[in-house]
């Protein structure tokens, strides 16, 4: 069964709020087995809104309309819902009564255009949960075909699709299926890259229809492959991600560093814990940066231990022992500090940035030029990069550029 999502809102169109709605009603569509392979935002405007219900009611058996629901002028879903059946709009009393109660339960008078909210298309059918004033209405459309209308509030949208409308989808569906995902997380290869060589895995995932791959270029998060699997129950669709994983892993090795809601900062923390490693960092361009994504992953004080952020040449110096006769963006001055720091707090391992991040050109340097060291037991490896980014980016993809580096020392426990 295909269903769409529409979510209306002139105001998420304009940017002033998100449409998380959609992305977590395509999540939970997934996990029953129901296809989604649209959604649509469409703003306040009666025309639009009808053109993309009756577009969407082309392509799928069911539509999902989150917002328009509201007691104010802008709030048309209903009426527009009702043209589209070719019917009128009627007051259901029983939802006239239950808006009414609550106001009176609050204490507070109930505006007279919060009976707007009670009016239905004849034939279409309120929805049993009704956490706030607004009802959700299931709407039966020609050919067996199913409108959803639920509110734009997360919170009372949510009630109502776990309540009723999943389980409605599923018992109009007439199977039972599950789709799952799963994110495999890689730093250090580009998009196309990662396409070509997994061009082959494609090729035959295409041919046998059980599981697909997609590719999302995520910034400072690096390129995300996400495996999707479609089976009959969860255990056979996890089945499949299992073995696609590992396929994977195969083709595309260490550049995998994290899956799904797995970060850089946190598998490093993990490897640090299990192999009983204390971690500092001594920090010049990035400022702090990866001390503050290390600290913001609940228990890495397990391991974690402090940091140095020496952005002055002079702190650098006479804190982690980078020597007065040369450049402080340099090979030489980023294996100091990564010593100086683990001296100084007397940790087992660290990191150590210094660099340009522009716009001008520091220590002879140019723009976006940056020094990395890490250290493992007293084992320092370094490495310099140039990024060709602003000055925000370059400091970002210095911070998971270096973690990264560590990382891998860390996975092959050869220091």
């Amino acid at each position: 069964m295909r269903c769409e999502i529409v979510a209306v809102g002139t105001e998420i169109l304009l940017g002033q709020i998100i449409d998380t709605n959609s992305a977590w009603i395509a999540e939970r569509l997934a996990e029953t087995g129901v296809d989604c392979h649209f959604q649509t935002v469409v703003g306040d405007n009666p025309e639009r809104m009808l053109e993309v219900l009756a577009s969407a009611l082309e392509r799928a058996e069911a539509l999902i309309v989150t917002g328009g629901l509201g007691p104010t002028q802008d709030d048309l879903t209903r009426e527009v819902v009702a043209e589209l059946m070719g019917v009128e709009l009627v007051r259901d009393m029983e939802i006239v009564e239950r808006i009414q109660e609550r106001f009176s339960s609050r204490g507070r008078p109930m505006p007279e255009n919060n009976l707007k909210q009670a009016d239905v298309p004849v034939g279409a059918n309120a929805i049993a949960e009704m956490p706030g004033t607004a009802a959700g209405l299931i709407c039966p459309m020609h050919e067996g075909k199913v409108i959803y209308l639920v509110p734009g509030v997360p919170t009372e949208m949510k009630q109502m699709l776990e309540g009723t409308v999943l389980q409605d989808l599923v018992s109009r569906s007439g199977e039972k299926s599950v789709i799952s995902s799963r994110v495999l997380k890689t730093w250090g290869h580009s998009e196309s890259g990662l396409a070509e060589d997994l061009a082959e895995e494609i090729e035959r995932l295409n041919g046998d229809g059980e599981v697909t791959l997609a590719f999302q270029a995520s910034g400072i998060e690096g390129v995300k492959v996400r495996i999707t699997a479609k089976a009959v129950n969860k255990e056979q669709s996890d089945s499949l991600l299992d073995h696609e994983e590992n396929v994977l892993r195969e083709l595309i090795g260490d550049h995998i560093f994290a899956v799904d809601h797995q970060t850089m900062e946190s598998v490093v923390l993990d490897q640090l814990k299990a192999q009983s490693l204390t971690f500092a960092t001594a920090e010049s361009i990035t400022g702090g940066m990866i001390g503050s994504r290390l600290t913001e992953i609940p228990g890495s004080s397990d391991s974690y231990i402090g940091s140095i952020v020496a952005y002055d040449a002079d702190v650098k110096r006479s804190l982690l022992n980078v020597p007065k006769d040369i450049s402080v963006v340099s090979q030489e001055a980023v294996e100091a500090m990564a010593l100086g720091v683990c001296a100084v707090l007397g940790a087992d391992v660290s990191v150590a940035v210094s660099g340009a991040a522009g716009p001008y050109p520091h220590e002879g340097q140019e723009p976006g030029t940056v020094w990395m060291a890490t250290n493992v037991k007293g084992y320092v490896e370094s490495f310099k990069v140039v990024f060709p980014f602003d000055r925000a980016q370059i400091r970002q993809f210095t911070v998971i550029t270096v973690l990264n580096a560590l990382r891998k020392r860390l996975e092959s426990s050869i220091y």
